[in-house]
């Protein structure tokens, strides 16, 4: 160790935390934050001030990219000289800043993220708007720093009369903090200042209604506002941002067009992932993609193939390709050298007090400067009044120095006059010279009261902003570019399947799936019907229900639990597929079996989960109402429906609006009509009340329907095939909980009840046989009878076979025309109408009126 020098033990862990943070604040400070004032980084401002003290301005030529990087890196910005060159370039591009600062000339990259010909070929120099933010700097408006050697001073700050944070945003990461603020159209951004400056109470609500949302460079959609808002209110928000697109037809081959894509998405690597989802089988419906942009604009055609619904196909790449993305906002800049979050008001109100400031020092600097003019006027008008006298007393003096001095005293003059008298020209002596003199004089007394009013009334200083902005905003202002779709909120599943109507079809061994309804055909009454279902060996269809591709379904299963999945969540199989198993889509028991299910609208919406009721019964009759919010919240592994007793099992679930009238029917042919409203609303663990006492231990209820409308009549279908549909005021309301009134005449011929439902003549009905036969018929093909008739042959029974399943189904008009078309002859034998309660002059025979 040398003489003099001695060793201090330092913690490592102090040491390390103490240079750990000042590093991470130099970085803060002065790389990768924007200052809130001119909205630049370090390396920006000194490449716009390189350029400005090299000359190339607007109005200047070009100039290579290599001697302006050489310049800033020499003076001001001790770093590579990539990193300058990148600040360049990213200035000089449309698709990066919205109102570019830099003009560029060569190539200076794409939107394809090809990279910029090097510095060595391309050229520069600033835009008009880049001299707007220069602007006054030479008037003492802004604070110098020394730059790295001490050599020079660079500004800490430029004077810019554009607000240029907002219009252009920043992004930066730096250490434990980053920043990314999204750009905003200057038209847009000046009109919210200048309101801000008329009212410094304004609220952010009012000042949304001046600029509206960000404006991106590169256009695009803003798709949903609550992000935006969120944003503007609290400096941090989502913005979502989808592409523009248009669907054309293209050589008889149906085209999305994408003219717009969002910020910051690289377009070639966009349509490379999307060829590779394409491949991958993730996106369906597209044949081809090419990209046909050129110097007119943006131009990627998606070429669909024939079957495809282009809307889909939209929304299925908006969900899995940078065509949709987010832009999250974080205002993060520096404030005083100390970085802030803030929200547009807070921006707004920074700007406007620089803008304050520069004014208040350009006019003090205005000031000095005319009253060091007014000083020196004084003097020569003195000196033009006496002017032989002055040059006898110059032309006495031996130098310059004495002259200077001898007019001082004799004039009483300041040093700075008499100097300017003995420099004055020959010229200056003639009479139109000494007038200007007077005349010059009088403007700048004039000028000097007027920059002493801008001092000391803070009014007028703020209406120079206003006109400055104003003026800005006439030179640059423009149209936005990003259109706003207040109604977008975030893309969901649904916005990728169509809203079709389906059939879902549960077979007994629990395979479910659905199918497009428009699979099935219409069939006139009495029909062999047509293969539904490919079934395994001994397995029927068991349910079918028709619902829409977006609603809600509950599933309820014999031991009462309830599970919850969306429609669209159902595997899609063709009419003679046999669908997946129940067991694999949710979480049920091996023991337990889906006995009832729930077509739901939107249960997020509270009023109506809280409006409607779930109805249940089971096999031993007994009924349960409870609330549909009960249900609003799913679980994985399902939740309790209903406690059902030793013996009993659940047998259906309705949904009604607590108004209905519910009728069971039973296998013995008896049925009851009570009001739902005898049965109060009870937890979802409650076992329920009565509902209906069974004939005999054989006896169970096949079914349960609840009515709203009583102009609905009930059908009911036996085992064997026969129904009827009779009218709902031949059931008297009883109360809950009674033996029933017969509902059909149950013979060995009918079988037991196998189904009740509630009809229109509306409704197409879809019955369908435990050997996997379907048929579809329309419900006004059969008369009304009476309660207690055995009914009329629906469909023709083979063998041993009988009626699995029975569903109602809206009738479609296509459909009809298409049974038309089809024209099935219906086999007279099996079509006729066989009822044998019915008497020759076709008046009906009621068996039985009385509640047994």
């Amino acid at each position: 160790m040398a003489d003099g020098e001695k060793l201090i033990p330092i913690n490592i862990e102090d040491e390390m935390k103490s240079a750990y943070i000042d590093y991470s604040m130099s970085v803060i400070v002065s790389r990768a934050l924007p200052d809130v004032r001119d909205g630049l980084k370090p390396v920006h401002r000194r490449v716009l001030f390189g350029m400005h003290e090299l000359g190339v301005r607007s109005n200047s030529s070009h100039k290579k990219s290599a001697r302006i990087v050489g310049e800033v890196l020499g003076k001001y910005h001790p770093h590579g000289d990539t990193s300058v060159y990148d600040a360049m370039v990213r200035m000089a591009q449309e698709w990066s800043l919205r109102y570019m600062l830099v003009d560029g000339q060569g190539n200076f990259g794409s939107i394809d993220g090809d990279s910029p010909a090097a510095m060595r070929y391309t050229e520069a120099r600033m835009r008009k708007i880049a001299d707007d933010m220069l602007s006054d700097i030479e008037k003492e408006t802004v604070d110098y720093q020394l730059n790295f050697d001490d050599s020079l001073k660079e500004p800490t700050v430029l004077p810019t009369r554009v607000p240029n944070l907002l219009v252009n945003g920043a992004s930066g990461i730096a250490v434990g903090m980053a920043t990314n603020m999204p750009p905003h159209n200057l038209s847009e951004v000046v009109d919210g200042t200048v309101a801000y400056i008329d009212n410094n109470d304004i609220e952010i609500d009012e000042l949304i209604t001046h600029i509206k949302a960000p404006d991106f460079p590169t256009g695009g959609i803003i798709y949903g506002y609550d992000g935006v808002k969120e944003a503007f209110h609290t400096g941090r928000g989502r913005v979502m941002m989808r592409a523009k697109a248009t669907f054309e037809e293209v050589q008889g081959r149906e085209c999305i067009i994408v003219h717009e894509i969002p910020y910051q998405v690289n377009k070639a690597d966009m349509i490379k992932k999307t060829a590779d989802l394409v491949n991958d089988k993730k996106i369906e419906g597209i044949s081809n993609i090419r990209d046909e942009s050129d110097r007119n604009g943006m131009r990627i055609v998606y070429i669909l193939k024939r079957d495809a619904i282009p809307n889909i196909v939209l929304n299925m790449l908006f969900k899995y390709t940078a065509l949709q993305t987010s832009f999250s906002v974080n205002n993060i800049a520096l404030v005083n050298g100390r970085p802030q979050l803030l929200n547009v008001k807070e921006m707004i109100h920074y700007f406007v007090e620089h803008r304050h400031e520069v004014v208040v020092r350009r006019t003090q600097f205005e000031l000095k400067k005319a009253e060091d003019r007014a000083h020196i006027l004084e003097g020569l008008i003195i000196a033009s009044d006496n002017i032989d006298e002055v040059i006898a007393i110059i032309r006495a003096s031996n130098n310059a120095d004495e002259a200077r001095a001898n007019l001082m005293e004799r004039f009483k003059l300041s040093e700075i006059q008499a100097k300017a008298i003995v420099e004055m020209r020959l010229r200056q002596l003639t009479g139109l010279e000494q007038d200007k003199l007077r005349t010059e004089y009088d403007e700048i007394i004039l000028l000097i009261a007027d920059l002493k009013d801008i001092l000391d009334k803070k009014e007028r200083r703020m209406q120079i902003i206003k006109d400055e902005l104003q003026e800005i905003k006439g030179k640059y202002g423009d149209e936005r570019r990003s259109v706003i779709n207040f109604a977008g909120g975030d893309l969901s599943m649904e916005d990728m399947i169509p809203d079709e109507q389906v059939v879902i079809t549960i077979s007994h061994a629990g395979y479910i799936k659905r199918t497009p309804l428009s699979e099935y055909k219409t069939q006139n009454r009495g029909g062999v019907g047509q293969k539904a279902s490919s079934t395994r060996n001994e397995d029927f269809l068991e349910h079918l229900f028709v619902g829409t591709n977006h609603q809600y379904m509950l599933f309820f299963t014999q031991k009462g639990k309830c599970f919850w999945m969306r429609v669209f969540e159902i595997p899609e199989g063709s009419r003679t597929s046999k669908g997946r198993a129940i067991q694999n889509l949710i979480n049920i028991e091996q023991d337990d079996s889906v006995k009832a299910f729930i077509c739901t609208q939107d249960l997020k919406d509270e009023e109506y989960v809280n409006g409607h009721f779930v109805i249940m019964a089971t096999k031993k009759g007994i009924v349960k109402k409870t609330s549909l919010e009960q249900y609003s919240r799913p679980r994985q592994n399902g939740i309790n429906a209903i406690t059902v007793r030793d013996g009993d099992e659940l047998l259906e679930a309705k949904l009604t609006t607590g108004t209905s009238e519910i009728f069971l029917g039973l296998k013995s042919g008896k049925a009851i009509r009570f009001e739902e409203s005898k049965t109060r609303p009870m937890g979802r663990n409650a076992s329920g009340v009565r509902g209906i006492t069974l004939a005999n231990d054989d006896d169970e209820v096949i079914g349960m329907i609840s009515v709203h409308n009583l102009e609905d009549e009930i059908l009911v279908v036996s085992e064997k095939g026969y129904g009827k549909r009779s009218s709902i005021e031949d059931y008297r309301v009883t109360n809950r909980g009674g033996k029933g009134v017969k509902t059909i005449s149950v013979t060995d011929k009918t079988g037991g009840l196998v189904a009740i439902k509630n009809v229109t003549d509306s409704d197409d009905l879809m019955i369908i046989n435990k050997s996997g036969i379907a048929i579809r018929l329309s419900v006004e093909d059969l008369r009304v009878m009476g309660r207690a008739t055995q009914g009329v042959r629906l469909i023709n029974i083979k063998g041993s076979d009988s009626i699995a399943a029975v569903a109602k189904v809206m009738k479609d008009e296509d459909d009809l025309e298409e049974s038309e078309i089809l024209n099935i002859e219906v086999d007279a034998e099996d079509g006729t109408e066989i009822d044998n309660s019915e008497s020759e002059d076709g008046t009906e025979i009621d068996n039985s009126d009385t509640e047994e």
